[in-house]
């Protein structure tokens, strides 16, 4: 349907020069720095000279997040390898000498303001969800039934979405942490602001991670910052039997998971992203074997739709992503999405799954 989109173009003109100049001046470029290298990990001092080290999380499969706890029961959080938080217990206060770039949290969280979506399940499994104050997602919105009854009781308040939030409302219920996807990074602005309010910012990282179980491991990080490390483990312990009872030795049956965008285009999965490892741990082979970088952090592309007919046309299984472009009542439905899915194998076979 037709719609409008605003853009806000911003120029950098310190660095420009009169064109009659520019072919004998080297001009360095002064535009700022993608969120992918400005996140680029960097080496770390010491977080304070006062604090004791007494141990560290045990971590079977994440990999995005470190914690190293401290006698009097601080522990230091270090995410993606560049963010650095200190949780401070109650009735605890950070020492003078803290490190100028690592962030205070002081726990448990009260009153968090939770931007990154995913990452409420996590605080529904661990029975939390009365630390959560404000939510970016409206009642209507959650997939999730716990979270949207909280919102429909008037339990968790719809604080604006990630890149408007109601600073006004935040700040006034003491907010205690505002937990953020990646996404923020493309409006670090509203990061600066919270801030500069005083609400300490965390970026979850946890859909960075390759492998199923690590972002399922980020239940214990904020186990810790509820103060519910028990229920964290819990909740851990049943993610790695779920996970040994449906590992399944190879069908051979190839998937393909993907959606059309608004320009017609099929968005899928890159080989190394989490999706098509829940595939194979299922006994399927994912019908993309080699797309994209394994070290590339964007975790799916587009392709035109001719280039995806030639490589999942003859897929056993197709799934539709549901999630991203809503769900889909019939085939007929999906082949209104681009009629070259009729042809698939799967959509012949009647294997077609949202």
């Amino acid at each position: 349907a037709p719609h409008e989109i605003e853009y806000t173009l911003t120029f950098f003109s310190d660095g420009l020069v009169p064109a009659d100049q520019a072919a004998n001046q080297q001009v360095e470029s002064t535009a700022p720095e993608t969120p992918e290298e400005s996140q680029a990990p960097v080496e770390a001092g010491p977080v304070s000279s006062s604090l004791v080290p007494s141990g560290s999380m045990e971590l079977a499969a994440a990999r995005e997040f470190t914690v190293d706890y401290y006698e009097g029961g601080y522990a230091v959080i270090c995410i993606h390898g560049t963010d650095r938080y200190l949780a401070v217990p109650a009735g605890a206060q950070p020492p003078e000498d803290l490190a100028e770039d690592v962030t205070v949290i002081r726990t448990p969280i009260e009153n968090t303001y939770l931007a990154a979506s995913a990452v409420m399940d996590m605080f529904v499994s661990l029975d939390a969800l009365d630390t959560v104050c404000f939510s970016s997602l409206s009642a209507d919105s959650w997939y999730l039934d716990v979270p949207k009854r909280a919102m429909e009781a008037g339990e968790i308040r719809y604080a604006g979405k990630y890149s408007e939030p109601d600073y006004e409302q935040i700040v006034a219920a003491d907010c205690g942490l505002a937990i953020e996807s990646t996404m923020i990074y493309h409006t670090p602005e509203v990061k600066e602001r919270l801030e500069q309010f005083g609400v300490p910012v965390l970026v979850d990282y946890s859909s960075y991670e390759t492998e199923p179980l690590g972002r399922t491991e980020w239940v214990k990080l904020y186990g810790l910052l509820t103060g519910r490390q028990e229920e964290a483990e819990a909740a851990w312990a049943a993610q790695q039997e779920a996970f040994s009872q449906a590992s399944a030795p190879s069908t051979g049956k190839t998937v393909a998971f993907f959606y059309i965008t608004s320009t017609g285009e099929a968005n899928v999965r890159k080989s190394a992203d989490y999706l098509p490892k829940m595939i194979e741990l299922a006994g399927g082979t994912y019908i993309f074997k080699d797309l994209g970088d394994e070290d590339d952090a964007a975790s799916t592309m587009s392709m035109q739709m001719e280039e995806f007919y030639a490589g999942a046309k003859d897929a056993d299984y197709i799934i539709y992503n549901s999630t991203i472009d809503g769900e889909l009542a019939s085939v007929d439905d999906l082949i209104a999405k681009s009629p070259l899915l009729e042809k698939f194998k799967a959509v012949q076979d009647g294997n077609v799954y949202c």
